[in-house]
Formats: C-alpha cells, sequence, structure tokens
C-alpha cells in the first residue's frame, strides 16, 4: 500500500467537496479548483476527511499522486501557495506595468514583459528586487516561478541573476586558478 495514499485528506469547515465521477470540484474561501483523477482511483467522504481508495494494485503508482493532488487543492482554496524570488544584480530589477504585465530589467538591452497568467498574483516589494508569486493552484505558481527565474538564471561566476529566496548556490572561481 502506499503511505501517502493511505493518509486522509483532513476537511476543513468551510471547504466545499463535489466528487464527480473521475473529478472532484473544491470550493474554498479563496476560489475553485478542480482536479481530474487517474483511473481506478476513487474518493470517499468520510465524516471531515477523504479517502483516496484504488480498486487494485495496478493503480498503486498512482495512489499517492492522486491523494497529493487533492490535498494540494484543498490546502490551495484554503491558504493559497507562494514562492519568492529575488533578483540580484547591479541594475536588475522589477514593476509591475498595469495589473497583468510584469516588467523586467535583467541586463539584457531591452526590457522583459512577462504577462501574468489569471489567478496568479505576483507582488513587488519597494527595493524592486524581491517578487512573490502566489495563487491556489500549486502546479501553476512552481510553473510561473520557473519561468520568471529561467529568465535569468544565476551566473556561476558571479551569482547574478533571479534566484528562489534561500537558495544556495555555489560560486565557481575564475580563470586565475589555470595556468
Amino acid at each position: 500500500m502506499s503511505r501517502i495514499g493511505r493518509k486522509p485528506i483532513p476537511l476543513p469547515a468551510n471547504v466545499k467537496v463535489d466528487i464527480q465521477n473521475g473529478a472532484i470540484a473544491v470550493q474554498g474561501p479563496r476560489g475553485k479548483l478542480s482536479v481530474a483523477l487517474p483511473g481506478g482511483i476513487q474518493l470517499r467522504k468520510q465524516d471531515n476527511t477523504l479517502l483516496a481508495e484504488r480498486e487494485n494494485d495496478n493503480q498503486a503508482a498512482l495512489h499517492g499522486l492522486a491523494r497529493s493532488l487533492v490535498a494540494n487543492a484543498v490546502q490551495g482554496v484554503v491558504g493559497g501557495f507562494q514562492k519568492e524570488l529575488d533578483i540580484i544584480g547591479v541594475g536588475y530589477r522589477a514593476e509591475m506595468k498595469g495589473k497583468g504585465t510584469l516588467v523586467l530589467t535583467l541586463g539584457f538591452s531591452h526590457p522583459i514583459e512577462y504577462p501574468v497568467p489569471p489567478g496568479i498574483d505576483i507582488a513587488v516589494d519597494p527595493k524592486q528586487t524581491h517578487l512573490t508569486v502566489g495563487g491556489i493552484d500549486r502546479q501553476k505558481v512552481g510553473q510561473v516561478a520557473a519561468e520568471l527565474r529561467a529568465l535569468r538564471p544565476p551566473d556561476p561566476y558571479k551569482n547574478k541573476g533571479v534566484r528562489y529566496t534561500g537558495e544556495r548556490l555555489r560560486k565557481k572561481v575564475g580563470k586565475t586558478g589555470a595556468k
């Protein structure tokens, strides 16, 4: 049995769950999410918890995955998810242009305009070097943060670029060691 798949998913009082055939809709104070379930995995509501069950051992690989996706949806509609990014470098900065566009200056000859997808909130601190990406869908938040980091990944020699807050980087030595 899957250890993760067997764990019950606690349902807060302000979350409504609608289990359909092959999908589940979760609605909470921050919004509504729908998760498609893999074949052979069913969800059963018991008191204030959800239990993921599989038909047979052929779905063992998807049992824990399905439970994790539903748990992330429940957590997202209650509290949401956040990723934080730091922009390091002289002249590197970010600013919001209107409601749906993030403008990044990352040392290129032109500023980069990144359209903010629906369901994602991006906050820029007053120093313009710290970004907070938030939303209710964990996969979408992580994807947007990864796309922003990929615009200028940290340079291994000077450590300039966009990185996750708290990310540890190894700085390489320059040419002076080679003779």
